[in-house]
């Protein structure tokens, strides 16, 4: 079965790159290091994880428009979205998030004056160990890389959206004119090629983090030492891989 995993992957995930270089900048190790694509063992060496920073995030939408447009994310869509959180002297939430963040919030859901508290959280897809997306999947479609990023073999996927109604997160989709599902894979093309993802690039703040949760010398590793973070549904027992800075007890 490992062989059969080894051929699958390179196949589909390595054939169109020459060469895997990742590099000293933000999230990644401080080492640089060449690493041969076609050497999957050398793959298991990393194991890719994400922070948000939610004390960060000012709901600028950046980070949805630059995945938009790196990603060809169709209309009505999102491989990552940011939400506001209000929350009023009642205790009442209200939650929105206009077009995922492409547009602005400028409509307040309470009146400014009751409002105590009010944040934003940037979701993507959480890549976890121990997915839901991937035990559905009829066909295999949904994987694990070896370097721990959750994909989608667009080859073999039927659009039958099990894993659609499987994810907890609310992180996938059905393309239509595709008729494959999809999310977000953490700019798998970018990372092959030295590059942070695209929303990670985009961020303003530096609310969202990338790196090699392998690596003890890299930022993330560094940071989740550092730092008090939360698990969005850890109760669920997905084992999800982007930690939460900030994160409050209201957020779902």
């Amino acid at each position: 079965m490992e062989n059969i995993e080894r051929r699958r992957f390179l196949k589909i995930g390595l054939t169109s790159a020459a060469g895997l270089m990742v590099g000293s900048f933000f999230g990644f190790s401080n080492t640089s290091k060449q690493i041969d694509v076609n050497n999957y063992d050398d793959l298991l060496k990393f194991d890719w994880g994400y922070i948000v920073d939610t004390t960060k995030c000012i709901g600028c939408g950046s980070c949805v428009r630059a995945c938009s447009v790196e990603n060809s994310v169709p209309d009505t869509f999102f491989r990552t979205w940011v939400e506001r959180y209000e929350i009023n002297k009642d205790e009442k939430i209200r939650v929105d998030s206009p077009k995922g963040a492409i547009e602005s919030f400028n409509e307040d859901n309470f009146a400014p004056e009751d409002i105590v508290k009010a944040f934003f959280v940037p979701k993507i897809c959480n890549h976890c160990y121990n997915s839901a997306c991937t035990q559905v999947c009829p066909v295999g479609a949904t994987f694990h890389s070896p370097d721990g990023v959750v994909l989608i073999d667009k080859e073999h996927c039927i659009g039958c959206g099990y894993c659609v109604q499987a994810c907890p997160y609310g992180c996938r989709f059905i393309d239509h004119h595709k008729g494959t599902a999809d999310k977000c894979t953490l700019c798998y093309h970018r990372i092959h090629k030295g590059e942070i993802p695209a929303c990670v690039n985009a961020c303003p703040r530096s609310a969202r983090v990338f790196g090699n949760l392998k690596d003890p010398n890299s930022i993330i590793r560094k940071i989740l030492h550092e730092r008090r973070y939360g698990l969005l549904k850890a109760d669920l027992g997905t084992n999800p891989k982007c930690y939460y800075i900030g994160l409050d007890i209201e957020v779902k």
